[in-house]
C-alpha cells in the first residue's frame, strides 16, 4: 500500500501522524486474520513493548482498530475498514478458530440486535463463533 494510504487513514481518525504510528499501522495491516499484542511484538521485535502497546490503545481510543475477546485469553485487534464507526451497527462476527487458535473477522456476517428492557443501555457486544477454520477443516478431511 502507498504510504498516502496509511496518512489518510490516521488523518481519518484525528490521529497525528508520527513515524513509530505508521510503522506499527503498516505491521498491523499486514496481518489477514486478527493479531494479538505478541504478534504485534514478534512482527516489530525491534519497537519497545510499551510503545506497541500505547498506541493500540489510542487507536482503539480513536476507532482505527477494534478489539476482540475470543475466550483464548488474549485480547486479538484488527484494523477497522475506514467507513467503520465502532458503533453497535458496525460490528461484526468473528471465529475462532480452535485448532490453529487464529481469529478471523467475518465483516459480512452483523450481529444480531437484542431487545434489551428499556432501562438497559448497550455499550459493547462479543460474537464470537468457535470451530475450525477452512484450512484447518481441510486437514482434518484428508
Amino acid at each position: 500500500m502507498d504510504e498516502k494510504v496509511y496518512l489518510e487513514k490516521l488523518e481519518k481518525r484525528e490521529i497525528k501522524p508520527t513515524a513509530i504510528r505508521l510503522l506499527i499501522l503498516k505491521a498491523m495491516t499486514r496481518f489477514t486474520r486478527a493479531f494479538s499484542l505478541l504478534d504485534l511484538e514478534t512482527e516489530l521485535d525491534t519497537v519497545d513493548k510499551s510503545t506497541i502497546f500505547r498506541t493500540i490503545n489510542l487507536f482503539l481510543d480513536h476507532h482505527l482498530i477494534h478489539v476482540i475477546d475470543d475466550g483464548s485469553g488474549s485480547l486479538k485487534y484488527s484494523v477497522c475498514s475506514n467507513e467503520c464507526t465502532c458503533s453497535i451497527d458496525d460490528l461484526h462476527a468473528h471465529f475462532y478458530c480452535r485448532n490453529c487458535h487464529k481469529t478471523f473477522c467475518l465483516r459480512k456476517i452483523h450481529v444480531p440486535t437484542v431487545a434489551l428492557p428499556g432501562d438497559f443501555t448497550l455499550e459493547s457486544i462479543n460474537y464470537v463463533l468457535k470451530g475450525l477454520c477452512a484450512e484447518c477443516s481441510s486437514r482434518v478431511e484428508s
